[in-house]
């Protein structure tokens, strides 16, 4: 009964809190702007689901509208999306996506196959927009590094990779409200209180007292910062061997960008804020890089997972194809779908137009046009991903019985 009542406060507590912190929207008769949130009526009736999800932020679009669909290679993408057919079953539109999976591995490998022509015959295109109707967005890159690590720890290896805390507690509020689908709140019970979960510093300051396991040990904070950025990696042990690690859980805090935190101190200039700049200032400054590093109160917590060939797993349940799978908003763009990317490669004007898998998705990753675009693993996935903030353009691919009327 003790664990039941929890539960119950909890999602009484974190309702008003996510009330707080819901995307803003125009005022509704159901609930004012949230000032303060006990003036929301509880529950508010459930907003209906609109017939047609993606409808809102999707234009019927041309495949002469791609620019550089003539150009790219998309039997280069083919192996991706025979993936994204794998995570795709039981998924919404799952009638649909099973007749064009079908007939992609009843096509695929026989003589005279033309993966362009399969795409543009089962396929239609849409343009991806944004709220206010704009069709350019962000597009950022990630990768999975390698770290150096032990799984006990030492001098040199002294920095923890945590696996996720047994007081953890994740309710999906969906489950009970549907009016906050997609909306998961995370907290701990302090008594017969539910509060929020220890943020960066206060984990870092608990350090053995967290009840949570440690995965490895790995030598370096700043690379271990980045890790938690990207969600996934592997490290190197002295034996050789390698561990490899994907996403656990997260505290629940939203991130804040530790770059942003140094332009507006006036450490880097803006455009040396990248991924390897912050690197060069954290080991510059090694007494001040814990704050930094505190400045983000969000805090990834991992699993360890065979080391399996291929890429990492992303949302979808699928391994990551290097330069043919992105990260995008769920909410905007269904996960499995092909998208046409229309962006430029890292700090350049040079085009970088391809077909790639909506396989993954971000907690930074908000919006209808809003990519991060999967290097791969190593050094040099990592010096592209690192650069890259471009501006870009998307189009989903969709059957045309699942799209949009």
């Amino acid at each position: 009964m003790r664990k039941l009542h929890a539960a119950v406060v909890l999602v009484a507590t974190l309702l008003l809190a996510a009330c707080a912190t819901k995307e803003p929207a125009a005022p509704s008769a159901d609930c004012a702007p949230c000032a303060s949130c006990p003036a929301c009526p509880s529950p508010p009736a459930p907003a209906p689901a609109p017939a047609q999800p993606f409808s809102r932020t999707l234009q019927p679009a041309a495949w002469a509208d791609l620019p550089g669909w003539k150009d790219d290679d998309p039997a280069a993408a083919w192996p991706a999306f025979m993936q994204s057919c794998r995570g795709l079953a039981g998924k919404a539109h799952g009638v649909a996506w099973k007749r064009v999976c079908d007939a992609a591995r009843a096509a695929e490998g026989k003589p005279g196959f033309d993966a362009r022509r399969f795409f543009e015959t089962n396929l239609k295109p849409y343009a991806l927009l944004a709220g206010d109707g704009n069709a350019s967005g962000l597009v950022t890159g990630y990768y999975e590094p390698l770290l150096r690590g032990s799984r006990t720890r030492s001098k040199e290896f002294a920095q923890p990779v945590r696996g996720v805390p047994d007081d953890l507690l994740t309710v999906d509020l969906a489950a009970i409200f549907p009016e906050l689908k997609d909306k998961r709140v995370r907290g701990r019970l302090e008594g017969n209180r539910v509060v929020p979960y220890w943020t960066r510093g206060e984990i870092e300051g608990r350090g053995d007292r967290l009840p949570a396991k440690t995965l490895l040990y790995v030598d370096d904070p700043v690379e271990l910062f980045f890790l938690q950025v990207q969600g996934s990696g592997r490290v190197k042990l002295a034996d050789g061997s390698v561990v490899r690690l994907n996403y656990g859980d997260h505290n629940g805090h939203p991130y804040q960008s530790i770059g942003r935190v140094l332009v507006d101190r006036g450490d880097l200039k803006l455009e040396e804020a990248s991924m390897q700049g912050i690197q060069a200032w954290g080991r510059a400054n090694p007494s001040r890089l814990p704050e930094l590093l505190n400045a983000n109160p969000s805090y990834v917590f991992f699993r360890e997972v065979p080391n399996t060939p291929g890429g990492p797993a992303g949302a979808l349940g699928v391994p990551l194809t290097a330069e043919r799978s992105i990260a995008v908003d769920p909410r905007s763009v269904p996960l499995g779908a092909p998208v046409f990317l229309a962006t430029t490669r890292p700090n350049s004007s040079r085009p970088l137009n391809r077909l790639v898998m909506a396989q993954d998705t971000g907690s930074a990753i908000k919006g209808a046009v809003r990519a991060d675009f999967f290097w791969g693993f190593g050094k040099e996935a990592g010096e592209q991903a690192g650069r890259m903030k471009q501006t870009g353009r998307m189009w989903v691919l969709l059957p045309p019985e699942a799209a949009p009327k």
